[in-house]
């Protein structure tokens, strides 16, 4: 069983503390090992230190490319024995070379129902749209924006009076619900891939 979580999260981490709250009830057969952030005033820093998990910052400032960030971000990572890494409002597009290092064990959440509406602006591009119906996905990570395959969806409904705050907070609640439900199908194992193929069983 694979129930090591390094999580990167660069705000307030409320699905951090999503994660963290199934684990202590007994939702989620699964421990985070260490949190990292690219930020240190990251509240998702705080909400680890009261839980007695592990932080880490690494700041952009002071690494000449992204690849030398993201390399230092992947080796304590690596020394945290993590089996995998679960992106938390990490806002922070990972290289390529981050992605190859940690091929298939990368997940994120995203506040759309994928492939729409893809990147930063999820809930402002939905209501632009018109559409009636959004969500969350959590997929896993590729060298793409928000392209990785798709494990899981939650819909919600986008009401006449919705503004971009209001259509994310709904989106928000069934994020926190989703996100440990699919972290526990990865720690017993339940997800499989076949090529580009996600096999959930």
């Amino acid at each position: 069983m694979s129930d090591r979580l390094a999580v990167l999260a660069s705000g307030r981490g409320s699905n951090l503390q999503a994660i963290l709250d199934a684990i202590a009830d007994g939702r989620l057969a699964a421990r985070v090992v260490l949190v990292l952030s690219d930020r240190a005033d990251a509240y998702a820093l705080t909400r680890a230190s009261l839980a007695g998990v592990p932080t880490a910052v690494v700041p952009r400032k002071g690494f000449a490319t992204r690849d030398e960030h993201d390399a230092a971000i992947a080796d304590r990572l690596q020394q945290s024995g993590a089996d995998w890494v679960v992106l938390a409002g990490y806002m922070r597009l990972l290289s390529s070379a981050f992605v190859a290092r940690f091929r298939d064990c990368i997940v994120n959440i995203h506040p759309a129902l994928l492939p729409s509406f893809p990147g930063t602006h999820a809930q402002a591009d939905a209501l632009a749209y018109g559409v009636k119906v959004s969500g969350c996905t959590v997929h896993l990570v590729d060298e793409g924006m928000d392209s990785g395959p798709i494990l899981a969806q939650r819909a919600v409904p986008v009401l006449p009076d919705d503004t971009e705050a209001s259509l994310a907070a709904r989106i928000l609640a069934e994020e926190h619900r989703l996100y440990p439900e699919v972290l526990g199908w990865l720690a017993a194992g339940r997800v499989r891939r076949d090529g580009r193929v996600t096999r959930i069983g």
